[in-house]
């Protein structure tokens, strides 16, 4: 009788399992360069809650946009920007209504050095550099706040010259990391480690200085009828999405 309760729970459980197997489906996913981090982290944890997995790739906000409107197979967008999904929706290419906002970003001029950039942000007026690295804003809302900061410091004509354009965020910090340009303005989700800057020099630039980088999320029609992208949008809003969000210095929405 025990054998034959115990093996009625295992064929339960076995059988729980595979219908789980047999429901998972895969989000093909485009990742703003910004959110590498922490989406990796919510991809593992988005898996293990849902059984769905999300395949990830990530770079450009405005490259991927212009992917989309010559037919990549993508099914969720996560931008670093409002606007490009405000877009997709209106085009057709974005579900109406999916759209929303999962982080507000913030930016940070940093530098693989220890001591080049100090807590107030003066080491942009010291001449101490010779290259100063952004992401190029025509496709990047980084690169957008960086040229808005020196615009409101009163430093845009002078250190244009001094610029070393990526073509995202992630490239941007790979400048700098490498030495090609000695500080940069990325993502504050690159470089934070335990709630802080965790190597070099850095200065979180005052949210007034730029305007705000609110970074939406849009289900793409490709993705209207698969359900692991619909379950990774509604993932984003859930506490343990927004703790990972956090952790990276993002600010909510």
């Amino acid at each position: 009788m025990l054998f034959t309760e115990n093996g009625r729970i295992l064929a339960l459980v076995a059988f729980l399992v595979t219908s789980r197997i047999a429901d998972a489906e895969t989000a093909l996913v485009a990742v703003a360069a910004n959110f590498t981090k922490p989406m990796a982290e919510i991809a593992e944890a988005f898996e293990k809650s849902t059984g769905h997995t999300a395949k990830l790739s990530y770079g450009s906000s405005g490259k991927f946009v212009a992917q989309f409107e010559n037919g990549a197979p993508f099914e969720v967008f996560l931008s670093a920007d409002d606007t490009s999904p405000a877009k997709l929706e209106e085009s057709g290419l974005g579900v109406t209504g999916s759209r929303f906002t999962y982080a507000i970003g913030k930016l940070v001029l940093w530098s693989a050095s220890p001591n080049l950039v100090d807590s107030q942000g003066q080491a942009l007026n010291s001449g101490n550099f010779k290259h100063i690295a952004l992401a190029d804003p025509k496709l990047a809302p980084y690169g957008m706040a960086a040229v808005d900061t020196l615009k409101n410091l009163g430093l845009l004509e002078k250190l244009t010259p001094l610029f070393v354009q990526g073509e995202n965020i992630a490239q941007t910090l790979q400048f700098v990391n490498s030495g090609n340009a000695e500080l940069g303005f990325v993502a504050l989700s690159q470089v934070i480690e335990n709630g802080k800057i965790g190597s070099g020099s850095g200065w979180i630039v005052p949210a007034t200085l730029y305007r705000p980088i609110l970074q939406d999320a849009v289900l793409l029609k490709t993705g209207a009828e698969n359900p692991a992208a619909k379950a990774l949008l509604e993932f984003l809003k859930t506490p343990p999405a927004l703790a990972i969000i956090e952790k990276y210095g993002y600010a909510l929405p």
